[in-house]
């Protein structure tokens, strides 16, 4: 009898370790779970009516996309976009460019330097600033070899194609929604066709709410430099380490702002007396187990899970609607 009760008692440690290392909570709540994104922002402005009364600029047959890929890239610029496209019998093919060609710097006439390119939206803007007839030098990089070419401008006779509107998300320390500002919408403020990050969403508990950012306001600048792509703007905020300067227009004000963002800084405790009792936590989750691990009671942000005697298990989400019993 002595030895089927050390026997019991072994069996019962072994499961103990066992069910008490399976602890597999939802470690994360889910996405922007206190996001508000009004249904009139849903659809980009219909004011296409004020874009074919824009004025259209030159025409060079040439399309490009962006040749940076990181965030350090597309901030110091001068890295490049590549050509993707180019029209038959346009200026472009006229000049002798190639699709794989990567553009690194325009100059136009009467500049006192040349415009460094890194997002297609740059490529648009000096397309609508260069005047018909006048040669643009291009730096470009083909298979490695830096050429310089010589583009002529000519009259554009109708608008450029409408793109349309993107959506981009930061979920993790802003809690945003922006999308591509409209052709009217980026002109106005300085910008290419492309460039600029109209908000369309926000989180209750975003730290933008708190400096007074809202729906609709148009960013034009992330630190310091022109909003070629709203992708810059997200990577931005992921890389700050506090807050992110920003240029903003709403309505016909532009305003500077220093915008904050949360900081996610990791730690862990942990409280260990063998066979008695246990803590470990982190920012994420706690794990507590009481003698044995007849009692272990472990929690994230998004769920909780009882279990008692190894046997018996409560869990449930952060709802507080009970989901699970074990028994």
């Amino acid at each position: 009898m002595i030895r089927m009760s050390r026997f019991a008692i072994w069996v019962a440690l072994a499961l103990a370790l066992l069910l008490g290392s399976c602890s597999d909570l939802p470690r994360q709540l889910p996405p922007l779970r206190d996001l508000e994104e009004p249904i009139g922002l849903f659809e980009e402005p219909d004011d296409e009516a004020l874009r074919q009364a824009l004025p259209r600029g030159s025409f060079t047959g040439v399309r490009v996309g962006a040749g940076g890929e990181t965030l350090e890239e597309l901030m110091t610029g001068g890295d490049g976009v590549v050509i993707e496209s180019i029209v038959e019998n346009s200026p472009g093919e006229a000049a002798g460019l190639e699709i794989g060609d990567v553009l690194f710097e325009a100059l136009l006439p009467g500049e006192p330097s040349p415009r460094p390119l890194s997002a297609a939206s740059e490529w648009r803007r000096l397309e609508l600033e260069a005047a018909p007839g006048a040669v643009i030098t291009l730096q470009i990089d083909r298979a490695g070899r830096e050429v310089e070419v010589s583009l002529t401008a000519v009259p554009r006779w109708r608008s450029a194609a409408r793109e349309e509107a993107e959506r981009f998300r930061e979920e993790e320390r802003v809690g945003v929604v922006v999308r591509t500002a409209t052709e009217v919408e980026a002109r106005a403020a300085g910008l290419g066709p492309g460039g600029g990050a109209v908000i369309v969403g926000l989180a209750r508990s975003s730290p933008w709410r708190q400096v007074g950012l809202a729906f609709g306001d148009l960013i034009v600048s992330v630190d310091g430099r022109s909003l070629s792509h709203p992708q810059l703007l997200l990577d931005g905020v992921r890389a700050a380490e506090e807050s992110l300067p920003l240029t903003v227009r709403r309505g016909e004000e532009v305003f500077d702002i220093e915008a904050p963002v949360s900081e996610r800084e990791s730690h862990l405790t942990e409280i260990w007396v063998p066979l008695i009792f246990s803590y470990e936590a982190d920012l994420e989750s706690s794990d507590v187990s009481l003698p044995l691990g007849l009692i272990r009671w472990s929690e994230t942000s998004a769920a909780w899970r009882l279990r008692l005697l190894w046997l018996f298990t409560i869990s449930g989400g952060e709802t507080d609607v009970l989901e699970e019993v074990d028994a």
